[in-house]
């Protein structure tokens, strides 16, 4: 009887010593919360899964959390509530807010630092690093999904207007004579714009380097005075006006929606995101081709470089030290050069660091899909105060007030001078009271 008791006893002692073990080596949970629909969705769950596959100490789960407004408000009310998750997708635009939700946001270049884990801003795209720095250089989020803004065009349009399909129309003059060219051969939409306050006034602003924004557009302060109504914007809107009456430009929408008029075959010509190749590719029955964004060539010093769009990675506060390690674990994964020149191959997104760039180059990528690097041939240029991209609070609304005032002009209710003025005197109030709240803080 002693001995069965010490035997049992024996066999408790296992258990809890197994236990112990068990709850030693828990695998520890990380969310991941991001707004990637179709296709990228499922991309992104895979890359879930190959670093949960990779080791046993992390599980990354990877939530899509609605579009990327949704996405962080719902991270706001979870932070808010106790439960936010360890990894947040925000789109640029949100870039300065999550700067400024003191308390809510640990640095990336911190958590990467005290995990240990290498993280050199000078390896990743310098426009795409530059975004995302403080004024010390260092990294505040992680580069995810970068995009900039291209030009595309259907080639077999092309050759039937008579057009050279292999000598893409580098600056605005030459869209023109292909807008005209086009309409003459019966081209019922010869241009369209997709997502027209970044690719017609930020990227544009970037690209002819000129000022969007006084204070280095946002990046040297926290109450700049919004500047996209100078000579050079106010000429490109005034011209867009004068392609709309004369039936060369379409306007279809203020996000991604005149994609589908391009990939359908109703416009041959498009400026809009690197990120639709992907779609472009699926759905396009003719042959296409990217090109640099067009500039106007009798303006100084352009072309500079476009910026990006797209989204990073924001690691919440609050978190437990092993926590963090594995979240710094998991963008060192994603940052793997094969994982961004899939990543980059298979989207349209940039490969964020030059090696990534390289691989995919070295792979023959670029020579088998022609102007597929031309994004990243935009965004490796060294960038200037007026090109390193646009940091503002409430950058979201201010974007709305653009497109409110810029379907004006397209409507015939206002003159390009007066909308711009406009969108300027509304944007600057809206920047005010950013500034202000944060001050409050």
């Amino acid at each position: 009887m002693g001995y069965r008791i010490k035997r049992l006893a024996s066999i408790a002692a296992a258990f809890a010593l197994a236990g112990a073990a068990t709850a030693a080596h828990a695998v520890v949970e990380i969310q991941w919360w991001h707004a990637m629909t179709g296709a990228n969705n499922d991309r992104v769950n895979a890359f879930a899964k190959r670093f949960n596959d990779s080791q046993s100490d992390y599980k990354v789960n990877a939530v899509y959390k609605g579009s990327y407004p949704e996405a962080m408000a719902a991270a706001i009310a979870a932070f808010r509530a106790g439960n936010a998750p360890h990894i947040l997708q925000v789109f640029e635009v949100g870039t300065a807010t999550m700067m400024n939700a003191k308390g809510a946001i640990k640095p990336v270049f911190e958590v990467m630092a005290q995990a240990g884990e290498k993280f050199d801003p000078k390896s990743y795209v310098p426009a795409v690093a530059g975004y995302y720095t403080n004024t010390k250089g260092q990294m505040l989020s992680f580069p995810f999904n970068s995009s900039t803004t291209v030009f595309w065009y259907n080639k077999d349009a092309f050759e039937k207007a008579g057009i050279d399909p292999n000598q893409p129309p580098l600056t605005w003059q030459a869209v023109v004579a292909d807008m005209a060219k086009l309409k003459a051969a019966g081209v019922a939409c010869p241009f369209t714009t997709g997502w027209q306050s970044w690719t017609q006034l930020e990227s544009f602003s970037a690209w002819h380097n000129v000022p969007f924004a006084s204070e280095q557009n946002g990046f040297a302060g926290n109450d700049p005075k919004l500047l996209f109504n100078g000579p050079v914007q106010t000429r490109h809107i005034t011209n867009m006006q004068d392609w709309l009456k004369k039936g060369y430009f379409i306007y279809a929408g203020r996000k991604n929606e005149p994609e589908a008029k391009f990939f359908s075959g109703e416009c041959a010509m498009m400026t809009t995101s690197s990120a639709a190749y992907g779609t472009v590719k699926q759905n396009a029955k003719f042959k296409f081709a990217v090109s640099p964004l067009p500039y106007y060539a009798d303006v100084p010093n352009a072309p500079q470089n476009t910026i990006i769009g797209g989204a990073s990675l924001w690691v919440m506060a609050g978190k437990k030290p092993d926590e963090y390690k594995g979240v710094a674990k998991f963008l060192t994964f994603l940052s793997e050069p094969k994982m961004q020149e899939e990543w980059h191959e298979a989207t349209g997104y940039l490969p964020i660091t030059m090696a990534a760039y390289e691989m995919t180059k070295k792979s023959g990528f670029y020579e088998k899909n022609p102007g597929t690097d031309v994004s990243v041939q935009q965004m490796i240029v060294k960038t200037t105060n007026n090109s390193r991209g646009i940091r503002l609070g409430n950058f979201v609304q201010i974007r709305d007030v653009i497109d409110e005032e810029l379907e004006a002009v397209w409507a015939g209710k206002k003159a390009p001078k007066e909308a711009l003025d406009d969108a300027v005197k509304r944007g600057n109030e809206l920047i005010t009271r950013f500034a202000r709240t944060t001050k409050d803080q």
